[in-house]
């Protein structure tokens, strides 16, 4: 599969454009604090959190003990302009 399927894979969830549109509100936020805003576990907001991270759509930091989430600056451009619509 190549990159352009796999963003767009990834970007058709209703979840996960909840997420982006979340993080692009925020700017930056730890899994339960996403899960609470999108009512969801956190189990289920962690995988996907990790199908964003996984194709570049989010980066994640470690701060302690709290892994902190935002949009990444370098993603794909499909993800760029679905971004910018929500």
């Amino acid at each position: 599969m190549n990159e352009l399927e796999r963003n767009l894979k990834a970007l058709a969830n209703k979840r996960r454009l909840a997420i982006l549109k979340y993080l692009k509100r925020i700017g930056k936020s730890s899994v339960g604090d996403i899960a609470s805003e999108i009512g969801l576990s956190f189990k289920a907001t962690s995988r996907h959190l990790g199908v964003l991270t996984g194709v570049g759509i989010l980066e994640k930091e470690q701060e302690g003990l709290t892994m902190w989430h935002s949009i990444s600056p370098r993603k794909h451009p499909v993800a760029t302009n679905v971004t910018k619509l929500l």
